[in-house]
């Protein structure tokens, strides 16, 4: 390499750009990603600058599918975009854009336009220093977040930490406010309703998004999400005030429409949440999320109807068709969605389609260990369910391992519960049958355990290594717990 080569390299490298983000392209769906950016565009949704932002990104996508000419075209465009819409003050909006141009120029053998966009960086950053040499400008912290919160649900905590630093130099700026509370929303866990009785105040994200929406009161996006948070503290007057004023705002957004049918599943809404993805998908059928949910509410559909007497096959057999048909387009549009995969997996066991219940399986098992919490669990569940109802007698030892990992993933959300409770059938069947069923002492002293009745699973798991004397499980279990409680 050239010294003229090696110093452009130096110099690119220093840029704040997509291409020096670390932004590791097997955490995106790109076809999914493009659509759905293409989408946001063309009906130009989004707070002022939105547009531009999504012409950066969507040219990033680009590049990553091998379409760096198509991608220098939006790049022009998000530039072309951010003048119009900030004026004289456009120029730090750039930074990224210029730094994102100088990287395709150079992966496009142009070292000299390549030079070009560098040097327009280093001239704005030279008439606009920042407070402190280890500071960027609040613009790029704030480009930073949103690129990280929309590229994958890893880079989310990197969302959080750009938003505070662009916050800490501009604290009332609504664009970082408003990531910073969309973060927080998709980071915070839902809170123990046991909890919430001895700690009644708002979440960290509850009490974000209300102060986004002072800055920006018809952000249809914020207002689905504080209603959704809202129904953690039972306060549904004012959660269905916003549901009302994010549709009549936001009517045309695909994330208001999906947030909001999400509302609407859990106030057990669910006719007012197909009617409205329903609606959704006649104009947008390629979207995964909107396919996922509406899926979501024949499957919750099913269940209401399951325990009837007597039950309504024909009714039932219809609506496990529709959510299979809509799980099936979601893989489609998405495939990595693993989350879907396995409840398509359940619901084709359901329907006697064992064949390709059990592809699914196998492939969502195969990467299960890389999941994330709720995920995970999820999944396992669903496989411990297949296994304990759709599986031979030699496979259903295995309901109790999965529904196991389930349960000590979460015990308090409602899949960990639902699990405690098949654990406990379980091990309450095998007890009926043989009174001194060492696994089923061992079932209860596991679940005893992750519910924190630490001396009654010291019980259990006595009672069941009195029956298996040298199971090594039993005896690490009791080792573990009785240290515990000295």
């Amino acid at each position: 390499m050239s010294d003229a080569a090696e110093d452009l390299v130096c110099r690119l490298e220093k840029l704040q750009s997509r291409f020096t983000w670390d932004l590791k392209e097997e955490d995106l769906e790109l076809d999914d990603l493009s659509n759905q950016l293409q989408h946001d565009i063309d009906l130009k949704l989004g707070q002022r600058g939105a547009v531009a932002h999504y012409y950066r990104f969507l040219a990033y996508v680009r590049y990553l599918q091998g379409k760096p000419d198509e991608a220098l075209s939006l790049l022009s465009q998000s530039e072309e975009e951010t003048r119009e819409c900030y004026g004289e003050d456009c120029e730090r909006r750039l930074i990224v854009t210029y730094g994102d141009m100088a990287w395709l120029k150079y992966h496009t053998g142009d070292s000299t336009q390549s030079q070009s966009y560098c040097q327009r960086v280093e001239d704005i950053l030279e008439k606009n220093p920042a407070d402190s040499p280890s500071d960027l400008l609040p613009e790029v912290y704030g480009e930073k977040a949103w690129t990280f919160l929309k590229f994958s649900m890893s880079y989310y905590n990197k969302a959080i930490e750009c938003s505070l630093r662009a916050l800490k130099l501009q604290p009332d700026d609504w664009e970082w406010n408003n990531c910073y509370a969309i973060a927080l929303f998709r980071t915070e866990p839902s809170p123990v309703q046991s909890d919430l009785k001895q700690h009644p105040e708002e979440s960290p994200a509850t009490t974000q998004l209300r102060r986004a929406l002072e800055l920006t009161p018809n952000d249809g996006v914020l207002l689905s999400l504080l209603a959704l948070k809202l129904l953690h503290y039972h306060k549904y007057k004012e959660a269905d005030g916003l549901v009302k004023k994010a549709l009549e705002v936001g009517s045309r957004d695909p994330q208001v429409i999906y947030r909001v049918a999400e509302y609407y599943y859990k106030r057990h809404q669910l006719d007012q949440a197909i009617d409205l993805l329903k609606g959704a998908l006649e104009r947008n059928s390629r979207s995964a999320f909107n396919h996922h949910r509406l899926a979501e509410c024949y499957r919750k559909k099913q269940r209401e109807l399951f325990p009837k007497k007597p039950r309504p096959e024909k009714e039932l057999q219809r609506l496990r068709s529709l959510s299979i048909y809509h799980l099936e387009e979601t893989i489609k549009l998405r495939k990595g969605f693993n989350h879907a995969k396995a409840d398509l997996a359940l619901q084709y066991a359901e329907d006697s389609n064992r064949r390709r219940a059990r592809e699914l399986f196998n492939e969502v098992l195969e990467t299960l260990e890389e999941e994330s919490g709720n995920i995970y669990q999820f999944i396992c569940r669903c496989y411990a369910e297949f296994c304990q109802y759709h599986t031979t007698d030699s496979e259903k030892d295995l309901a109790i391992t999965y529904y196991k990992k389930a349960l000590k993933c979460n015990s308090c959300n409602s899949e960990g519960k639902y699990c405690a409770k098949k654990l406990k059938q379980i091990a309450e069947r095998r007890l009926d049958r043989d009174s001194g069923d060492a696994t089923a002492y061992g079932i209860l002293g596991a679940v005893a355990k992750v519910e924190g009745h630490l001396r009654g699973a010291v019980r259990y798991y006595e009672r069941a290594q009195e029956r298996d004397v040298g199971n090594a499980e039993y005896l690490s279990e009791l080792c573990e717990l009785r240290l515990n409680l000295n």
